[in-house]
């Protein structure tokens, strides 16, 4: 009976660590992993730096080609498109605050302000198509930033009162299938968006496509948007209704959002207009050097 009593004691003691161990609260995800693992991070952060140095490289002749185009709309755009790419780098790199409890609200904060940045330049630029081929000038350019401004700030505000006014957990890493609230917001936002680039792509299929850019680049850029936007309202509405698939679906498609479109946005709206400065001066050397009969070699 004496041995039980001492045996009794010595059991606690060796099990008080296991106890505290299961008490204990789990470890934050380290930078390098994150939530969704080390691919996602990468797939997420190299491109967007790549993106960033790129537009670093090529700063000096872009803002040689802005001070000298006079062009209110290129400017506006290229100081948003800095501005929102160093924020959306800055997202990508801080991807382990979504599950961690104790950076729940710079985490939130970033992504509202990221996500507002990035859909300010994607509605803005959906405005400017509507309005034709020759849209331009300061009062169209001020006209479409009052527009989408009150959208983006109206999105924003709604997000906001979803996020602190009721506590959905709009942005953080949460594998909550059922939470109705949470997945029906994000569905009214992407049907929405997946509607104008619908009306878009039938505008162009239809007698009334003049309206549109005569140019093969954007109806690329509208196609691209329709099938990404398509993709994550089937994947909210799986995910809405219980199925694990539709968080992996929506996961890939804010991974290709957050890293492609920037770069694609560049792409079809700002490059021609940089580049076209180098294309004339080569056409202007090419028939310089023609006219000097430096290709005449070529002919014989």
């Amino acid at each position: 009976m004496r041995a039980l009593e001492e045996l009794v004691p010595a059991i606690s003691l060796a099990s008080a660590p296991a106890i505290a161990d299961q008490s204990a609260p789990p470890a934050s995800p380290s930078w390098s992993v994150g939530c969704h693992g080390l691919l996602y991070n990468l797939a997420l952060i190299v491109p967007s730096a790549l993106f960033i140095a790129y537009l670093a490289s090529q700063a000096r002749r872009s803002f040689a080609k802005l001070t000298n185009g006079h062009s209110y709309v290129m400017v506006a755009y290229y100081a948003l498109l800095w501005l929102v790419s160093v924020l959306n780098l800055l997202w990508c790199l801080v991807q382990a605050w979504q599950c961690t409890a104790a950076k729940e609200l710079p985490w939130n904060m970033l992504s509202l302000f990221t996500q507002a940045g990035m859909l300010f330049l994607e509605v803005s630029l959906l405005a400017f198509l509507l309005q034709g081929n020759h849209a331009g000038g300061l009062e169209v350019l001020t006209r479409t930033f009052i527009v989408s401004g009150v959208i983006v700030a109206s999105d924003t505000l709604l997000k906001a009162i979803y996020i602190f006014g009721f506590g959905i957990p709009l942005f953080a890493n949460s594998n909550e299938t059922l939470n109705r609230a949470r997945w029906g917001l994000w569905i009214v936002h992407k049907l929405l968006l997946t509607a104008v680039y619908g009306f878009i792509f039938f505008l162009h299929h239809s007698k009334w496509r003049e309206r549109l850019p005569a140019r093969p680049s954007f109806y690329k850029y509208v196609c691209a948007m329709l099938l990404l936007n398509t993709m994550s309202v089937f994947g909210c509405l799986l995910a809405g209704n219980g199925a694990g698939f539709g968080i992996w679906l929506f996961n890939l498609t804010t991974l290709c959002y957050h890293s492609l479109y920037l770069p694609l946005l560049y792409a079809i709206f700002l490059a021609d207009f940089f580049q076209e400065e180098d294309l004339r001066l080569e056409n202007v050397y090419y028939s310089e050097m023609k006219d000097a009969g430096f290709f005449e070699d070529d002919w014989e």
